[in-house]
């Protein structure tokens, strides 16, 4: 392990500069447990937008970190470091010894080494699922960039073991680096004292196609056919276009009425979200965490989940991982956890699975990948 004197790290902070989505989260909270757990490293976080600027209150949350805001458009800049592989970092952020990158792609730089983030390879599987700069650039090269990576980040053991076998990559040169609970959910904890409450059936996430939002529907439409007490239906997050005719259910018979689609929210109408959930639904069709269920879980909230990518992994004993595309299954899954019985075992199972992801596990984590990002690097130098 290196000497972590007077490293130079920037983060790129661009996912969590608008509407945050599992990725803005993961940036911003490595950026503040790398702050708060500091090593001697001079830490930067790197803000590229025209329009977008770090929120006022960031210099407060990030306490110690260099904030490097520069005015470019970012859909120029990505092409250029997509198509070009320029300019090189360094010109937006001045010397650095370690660039992390939030997505597969590498970003260029002339000295320092490359980290890139790797959370799932579903645009892989499904690149009609993706939006337009992942179908554009990540399949062609996700791979080639893996390979000249100093390192690689991920979020999982699931998405470590899928970048090992897809990308041919050695497990020595990925570092699982998992997310921790969010500092606000023992509140919420406390609040519902691990009791079956709430009144939602709850989903957070970016509503795509993966995150099986039909099937999500599916399921409801079947559980109210058979239980007309079931609770509401709220969903949260950023609606992808390909989504909104599918999201047309929910105002038409026999949804209407029970199907709130609420979009992308405030931090604060997000808590709120989890102290009024029943449970929280995440039957994906992939993921490469699923930071929703660990926040649930944070929460005192039972979880359903897929038995799909990492979900198992993260949910650990707090669920019964089912089949996402069989809409059945999931609804009686919804309905196994009404049972007050049943809803408190998963609550005790849950706040004890979220008890093993914290923040400063994450901070030790990236500081190990770092350092072996730049040992890499001065190997290939000489």
């Amino acid at each position: 392990m290196l000497r972590f004197g007077a490293v130079r790290i920037v983060l790129d902070y661009r996912p969590a500069l608008r509407q945050r989505s599992g990725v803005g989260e993961f940036v911003h909270g490595l950026a503040s447990a790398l702050a708060a757990s500091a090593a001697g490293e001079e830490l930067a976080v790197l803000c590229t937008s025209w329009k977008d600027r770090p929120d006022p209150g960031l210099p407060a949350e990030l306490p110690g970190v260099r904030i490097i805001d520069r005015r470019v458009p970012v859909r120029l800049l990505t092409w250029a470091w997509n198509r070009l592989e320029w300019p090189p970092v360094e010109w937006l952020t001045g010397a650095t010894d370690v660039i992390h990158a939030q997505t597969p792609v590498l970003i260029p730089a002339s000295k320092a080494a490359q980290v890139i983030t790797i959370h799932d390879l579903d645009f892989l599987e499904r690149p009609e699922h993706a939006h337009a700069e992942m179908r554009r650039d990540f399949p062609r090269l996700v791979e080639s960039h893996a390979a000249r990576a100093d390192h690689i980040v991920v979020s999982s053991r699931y998405a470590a073991g899928e970048v090992a076998r897809t990308l041919r990559v050695s497990a020595d040169r990925i570092t699982v680096c998992s997310p921790g609970t969010p500092v606000w959910a023992s509140a919420i904890a406390r609040e519902r004292g691990g009791e079956a409450c709430g009144s939602t059936l709850l989903f957070i996430g970016t509503l795509e196609p993966r995150k099986n939002v039909a099937g999500i529907l599916d399921a409801y439409e079947w559980l109210r056919q058979h239980r007309q007490d079931a609770p509401p239906l709220v969903l949260i997050g950023r609606i992808a276009d390909s989504q909104r005719a599918v999201l047309q259910r929910a105002s038409a018979p026999p949804l209407a009425g029970h199907v709130t689609v609420a979009g992308y929210v405030t931090e604060e109408e997000r808590r709120t979200a989890f102290r009024t959930a029943r449970m929280l639904l995440l039957p994906s069709l992939e993921e490469g965490f699923g930071l929703p269920v660990l926040e649930a879980m944070a929460c005192g909230v039972p979880v359903v989940v897929s038995n799909r990518g990492s979900l198992p992994e993260v949910a650990g004993d707090a669920a019964r991982p089912v089949d996402p595309e069989n809409p059945e299954a999931i609804a009686a899954e919804i309905i196994r956890l009404l049972d007050k019985d049943a809803s408190r075992q998963a609550i005790a199972a849950g706040l004890a699975q979220a008890s093993r992801y914290t923040w400063q596990a994450a901070a030790r984590a990236a500081r190990h990948a770092y350092a072996e990002a730049i040992a890499a690097r001065s190997r290939r130098a000489s």
